[in-house]
């Protein structure tokens, strides 16, 4: 991954309904009969790996994450009734090949989705299913377009010089390419307009949108930053413009 970021599993777990509601909705286009093996590539703090579970009584969850605070409220969200791993899912090797593998909101904090996609399809047995979402080209536009404008701003200009942030924001003709040269037999890929008007907008921004921001700055100007972007986005109530890059494949 490029930049991980330092993530609080017990603060997005508070925060990630919108995620979990995205993620549950990716999880409908995945037919299962309940016995199969799926990995959840990128578990985060568990939300949508417990209702896979719910979806494979007889079956196998296997949950990864780069993040070991992550893996931490995943584990307690789920105790053992999945099996989870801390691990770059660009590298990663659990030495096994999955019927299925689930991802959702975690493709566009990996740099290198070529390497990616050869992981995921080493993982799939032949005629396996990968059924993903992420954050795709426009993804979350008004919020960037905000923070680069303070950004510039006397205080916190020196921190982001030359930076360019951990994301990747792919397009589908290129996700669809990459995924037909990671060696997948089928791939289609399509954007989403899936817009979020977050409850606590202050503390979504500066746990999911704005953390890597704020991971460049001295504490001390963290919420002020957060403030700022606020009020360029004509807050305090703001509906933030996420466009989802949906994947289907199949190895």
């Amino acid at each position: 991954m490029s930049e991980a970021r330092s993530w609080s599993g017990a603060n997005y777990d508070r925060l990630s309904t919108p995620m979990e509601a995205m993620g549950r909705e990716v999880l409908e286009r995945l037919p299962l009969t309940g016995v199969e093996t799926v990995i959840d590539a990128g578990c985060g703090s568990g939300r949508v790996t417990e209702a896979l579970l719910a979806r494979l009584p007889h079956g196998r969850v296997i949950g990864v994450d780069q993040s070991a605070s992550m893996i931490e409220a995943a584990r307690e969200r789920l105790g053992d009734a999945a099996e989870l791993h801390v691990a770059d899912l660009s590298t990663f090797d659990l030495g096994l090949e999955a019927d299925a593998i689930l991802s959702t909101a975690t493709f566009h904090w990996i740099a290198d989705h070529d390497a990616l996609f050869a992981r995921l399809r080493a993982h799939l047995r032949p005629g396996g299913l990968l059924v993903a979402q992420c954050g795709g080209e426009g993804n979350i536009a008004n919020v960037h377009a905000a923070a680069r404008e303070v950004m510039a701003l006397g205080p916190y200009a020196p921190s982001f010089d030359g930076w360019r942030g951990p994301w990747n924001f792919a397009a589908p003709d290129v996700t669809e390419e990459r995924l037909r040269g990671a060696g997948f037999a089928q791939a289609r890929a399509w954007l989403q307009e899936r817009p979020v008007t977050p409850d606590d907008f202050h503390a979504y921004l500066t746990e999911i949108n704005l953390g890597a921001h704020l991971e460049r700055l001295p504490e001390d100007l963290r919420p002020r930053f957060v403030d700022e972007v606020i009020e360029r986005l004509g807050g305090p109530l703001v509906t933030i413009d996420y466009v989802r890059l949906n994947i289907n494949a199949t190895a």
